[in-house]
């Protein structure tokens, strides 16, 4: 941090950084600690959410000294702030203090039952204890109240791919993806569940979602790469005819064609052996064609 800057500057600085949603703890501490906490009188009101953005910066740089300090402060001058009891709660979760955090989290619902940080919270320490059923269960209680929380759903969603419950997770990202229709990489990651799923009709619907993520953003190389493996593995391991298997034959050389400009234009070590991959599909493709038209 340069030692050029007055205290205005690190005050605006700030400033900035909560309007954009910019969070960068490094940062936030060392422009209070050098530059504002000793001139902190001259913030007047704008003081108590300096305060609260420096211990939220401190606790994820391990501050647990100078948040303390900040939560101090925030309780003298708001002492029944449920805002403030967040802050506390968040101190005890950093200090691995569980159980005393999802008392308070307990404490702020039984007084504001529509709080969702609270509740977010109670799963979040259930994750850092390794309780990922009890997460489940928790994060599912809470999408009964607030159905249209999409990034809970995603949560949800990942909670169950830890578990290996494909099934749940998919039925998550269909939450997610009527909430979010135009979002390609919510189609992209349903179309890899159903992908890791198997089976004909699985393969069918990866393909359906991984050419629909292209078709929202045609640069989705990953997704043109669904679509090449789920229609290969159409046309190699369950096609029910020859017209089937010439279909995904052509989603298929379709998606290699993609795939070989893109790669020919943005050309890697790592995308020259995915090139190399490409060929030997096309291979498998072609002996397929031939075993089914022989």
């Amino acid at each position: 941090m340069a030692t050029h800057i007055t205290f205005d500057e690190a005050r605006t600085i700030l400033k900035k950084m909560r309007d954009e949603q910019v969070r960068d703890g490094d940062m936030v501490v060392k422009l209070w600690e050098g530059f504002l906490i000793h001139h902190s009188h001259k913030l007047a009101d704008e003081l108590w959410m300096v305060y609260e953005q420096v211990c939220i910066a401190a606790l994820d740089c391990r501050r647990l000294d100078l948040a303390e300090e900040c939560i101090e402060a925030l309780q003298y001058k708001f002492p029944d702030s449920m805002r403030v009891k967040r802050l506390e709660g968040l101190f005890y979760e950093a200090d691995g203090r569980y159980n005393e955090a999802d008392k308070l989290y307990t404490e702020i619902i039984e007084k504001d039952n529509t709080n969702m940080i609270a509740r977010k919270r109670q799963v979040a320490i259930l994750k850092a204890q390794g309780k990922m059923a009890e997460a489940i269960q928790k994060l599912n209680e809470y999408l009964k109240k607030f159905m249209t929380d999409y990034e809970s759903w995603m949560e949800l969603c990942d909670l169950y791919l830890c578990e290996f419950d494909y099934s749940n997770a998919a039925f998550c990202m269909e939450e997610v993806i009527m909430s979010n229709p135009h979002n390609h990489l919510f189609h992209q990651k349903y179309a890899e569940i159903r992908y890791t799923m198997g089976g004909a009709e699985n393969m069918e619907l990866a393909r359906s979602y991984f050419a629909q993520a292209v078709k929202l953003n045609p640069n989705n190389t990953r997704a043109l790469n669904g679509v090449l493996l789920a229609a290969t593995n159409l046309a190699t391991a369950y096609s029910k005819g020859a017209k089937e298997k010439q279909i995904n034959a052509r989603y298929a050389s379709w998606a290699e064609e993609q795939l070989t400009v893109k790669y020919k234009t943005q050309a890697t070590d790592e995308q020259r052996k995915e090139t190399k991959v490409l060929e030997s599909l096309r291979k498998l493709l072609e002996l397929s064609q031939n075993v089914g038209g022989s």
